[in-house]
């Protein structure tokens, strides 16, 4: 739901245009895991993947894994801040805000206890399923109510390119923002290792990109469309004048607030834990130190999690302050040397000459990818900063640990 924003700030058309090329630059680069996976069957996360392409070093995992578990727990201090600006919400800040981000903290840390992916895929299909209705009802809310919250007579004004003025921070801001929606690649090794035939993923992965796509790309622009630049809120529910609208919409919402932040939880559990027990008893077996294990390890990430919803109250800022510090390697840097490396190893240091236009156009599009992972950590990361800069100089956010109302 941060979709429309980001249109308001990049205008309809290229804002359109940037949601298929990111989306079809993830099913490419998933593509690159997918076929690394194969090619390395032992690979059990993103970690191992780091290890392999920077020679084996294991400084390159030891670095790779902190990325991975701080993507992972920002990730997670996101859903806590969701959360809690959900349930500020519908209860019309009925209690401190950074009490809610600790209810939501709690109820994710049990929903996360169960230790395979076989129980959690049961859960992706309702929270799937709820966050199509979520957003197709705020959507047909957004067309059926007269005027967007907060109007003052002006219509809403719908830009179809940015506006004149528009500057570098918030444009890398608003492209961040759609880059992180789609940008999910660090959890697909993990994935693949428990699929029981990895060869089946290219079908997911085409299935889930065509309906991110559409899903995406409708629900961003007709609701900005509604909304305009000068009434638009992320997240969008915040725009429904309708008080019932706007808390009906945002509740069928609240499966996927916990969900995600459960699956980056699992996640970072699993590799801990995997890496502490493997070769023991307590790895596939139900003993006590392994669950006394697997639960501690839980509660450490949402802890921290909770701490960063605490520190970090703001939204669009912290999407795009994670975007520009992990997708930089884990959506782009990372697949585009893998398939170097690949090639290299099947023919050799001039593959890119042996293979003919496919090599000289396949070593252009990684390159470019690697290019386009260090705009986001270098370009982005200053973005990010400069933004959430300004925002503390506007006193537009809370201090920490605050009990003002994030509601929208």
């Amino acid at each position: 739901m941060s979709f429309p924003w980001s249109y308001s700030v990049l205008g309809l058309v290229p804002g359109l245009i940037l949601t298929i090329v990111v989306a079809a630059l993830v099913l490419y680069t998933s593509l690159i895991v997918w076929e690394f996976c194969l090619r390395h069957p032992d690979v059990k996360d993103v970690c191992d993947i780091g290890k392999i392409l920077f020679w084996g070093k294991n400084w390159a995992w030891y670095l790779t894994a902190a990325m991975f578990l701080l993507n992972n727990t920002f990730i997670q201090g996101l859903h806590c801040l969701v959360g809690s600006n959900y349930l500020n919400t519908i209860s019309n800040h009925g209690m401190c805000t950074i009490g809610f981000s600790a209810i939501l903290a709690a109820i994710s840390f049990f929903c996360s206890l169960p230790r395979t992916f076989s129980t959690l895929a049961k859960v992706a299909t309702a929270s799937a399923f709820f966050t199509f209705v979520s957003v197709i009802l705020a959507t047909v809310f957004a067309v059926i109510e007269d005027r967007p919250n907060g109007y003052a007579g002006t219509p809403p004004k719908v830009l179809l390119v940015p506006a004149a003025g528009t500057g570098f921070v918030a444009g890398m801001n608003a492209f961040m923002n759609i880059s992180y929606t789609f940008i999910g690649q660090i959890t697909v090794p993990s994935f693949i290792a428990e699929m029981k035939d990895p060869r089946d993923f290219p079908k997911a992965l085409w299935a889930v990109t065509t309906a991110e796509v559409v899903v995406f790309s409708v629900v961003g622009a007709v609701i900005y469309s509604q909304t305009g630049t000068n009434y638009i809120t992320t997240p969008a529910f915040g725009s429904l004048s309708n008080e019932v609208h706007k808390k009906v919409s945002f509740s069928f919402m609240i499966p996927t607030i916990i969900f995600l932040g459960v699956l980056y939880a699992s996640v970072s559990a699993r590799f801990i834990y995997f890496n502490i027990f493997t070769g023991t008893r307590h790895y596939g077996n139900h003993t006590l130190i392994g669950w006394a294990s697997w639960a501690a390890i839980l509660a450490a990430t949402w802890t921290a999690a909770f701490i960063i919803a605490g520190v970090i109250p703001f939204f669009s800022d912290l999407l795009s302050l994670m975007s520009s510090l992990f997708d930089s390697f884990f959506g782009f840097i990372f697949w585009g040397t893998a398939y170097i490396r690949m090639r290299r190893a099947e023919h050799g240091p001039r593959f890119w000459r042996v293979r003919g236009w496919r090599g000289v156009l396949g070593v252009g599009m990684n390159l470019s990818l690697i290019a386009i992972g260090l705009l986001f950590l270098t370009g982005g990361t200053y973005a990010s900063v400069r933004s959430i800069v300004h925002g503390y100089e506007q006193s537009s956010f809370g201090g920490p640990f605050t009990c003002a109302s994030n509601g929208i």
